[in-house]
C-alpha cells in the first residue's frame, strides 16, 4: 500500500464527532466561477469546504448557486463569518446559516480591521460563548497566541484555527514556534488557517503536527488553480507522513552517511 493510500484509509481526524480522511480544507472565494471552484475541490480531495455566508449565493434561484456545483451531500459545508467585524454580526450570520441550510458545524471569525484582517479575540470569545450555548459546534479562527487559543478551547471551541500569516497574504507560517505550542497544548484539533501561499507552506503546517490546513487564496489565485489544488493535496499528505515518521534531530556539524572508520 503506498503512502497516499495508507494516509487516506488509516489516518483520519475527527472534529465535533465528524470523521474525515482528507486533511485539506478549501474555500469558495476568489475563483473565476463556481465551475473552476468545483474542479479545484475535486483535485484537492477535500471533504470540507468553507462558505462565506455573506458573500456566496446559497438561495437566490436567479443567480448561479454554489450548491449546484458543489453538492452539500458530497462535501461538508463549513459556513463562516468572513467579513464580520463585530461579534453581533457574526452571531446573526451563523444563525442565518443554520436557518438556510441547517448547519451546526461553523467557523467563527471576527476581524479587527480591514488592513490586517487579524482576529479581534475579545469579540471572538464573546461570540464563541454565545454560539456554544446555542448548540453550534464552533471552529475558531484566532491569533497564533497559545494563551488565547487555550481560552477558546476552554470556552467550547471544537477546533482551534490559528493564522499562519495574514489572510490572503501567501507569506507562509511566520511563527512556527507558537503553532507548535498550540498543537501541544490543545486537546481539540488544530488547523492552520490563513497565510498559506504554496505547497511547502502546507507541508510545514502538517510537519508541526497540525490536524489539517485550511486555505483559499493560495489555490484560487494560483495561475492554474486546479493544478495547485492537486499540489496542495500531496503537500498535506507529505507533511503529515513526515510528522508521523519523526524527523531526524538537527545537528551543529556534519554526520557522514557512511562510517569514516575502516576506510581503504
Amino acid at each position: 500500500m503506498d503512502a497516499q493510500t495508507q494516509t487516506k484509509t488509516d489516518d483520519t481526524w475527527t472534529v465535533a464527532g465528524r470523521t474525515f480522511t482528507s486533511r485539506l480544507i478549501i474555500g469558495t472565494g476568489k475563483y473565476a466561477d463556481y465551475a473552476q471552484n468545483a474542479a479545484a475541490a475535486e483535485a484537492s480531495g477535500a471533504e470540507i469546504i468553507t462558505v462565506a455566508v455573506r458573500r456566496v449565493n446559497l438561495t437566490n434561484p436567479d443567480a448561479p448557486k454554489l450548491v449546484d456545483y458543489l453538492d452539500p451531500k458530497a462535501y461538508t459545508y463549513l459556513p463562516n463569518t468572513a467579513g464580520c467585524f463585530t461579534g453581533d454580526e457574526a452571531l446573526r450570520t451563523l444563525r442565518l446559516a443554520r436557518e438556510a441550510g441547517g448547519w451546526d458545524l461553523v467557523k467563527l471569525e471576527v476581524l479587527s480591521d480591514p488592513k490586517t484582517l487579524f482576529p479581534d479575540m475579545e469579540e471572538t470569545l464573546k461570540a464563541l460563548k454565545v454560539l456554544t450555548k446555542e448548540g453550534f459546534d464552533v471552529m475558531v479562527y484566532c491569533t497564533d497566541d497559545p494563551v488565547y487559543a487555550k481560552k477558546c478551547e476552554d470556552a467550547g471551541a471544537v477546533a482551534i484555527m490559528p493564522l499562519g500569516a495574514p489572510i490572503g497574504s501567501g507569506l507562509g507560517i511566520q511563527n512556527p514556534v507558537n503553532i507548535r505550542l498550540i498543537v501541544e497544548a490543545m486537546s481539540v484539533p488544530v488547523l492552520v488557517d490563513a497565510g498559506v501561499g504554496t505547497a511547502s507552506d502546507a507541508a510545514v503546517g502538517m510537519e508541526l503536527g497540525c490536524d489539517a490546513i485550511l486555505m483559499n487564496t493560495a489555490i484560487a489565485e494560483a495561475k492554474d488553480p486546479v493544478r495547485m489544488a492537486g499540489a496542495m493535496k500531496h503537500a498535506v499528505i507529505a507533511g503529515r507522513e513526515a510528522y508521523l515518521a519523526g524527523r531526524m534531530a538537527k545537528k551543529r556539524y556534519a554526520d557522514p552517511s557512511s562510517p569514516l572508520a575502516g576506510l581503504i
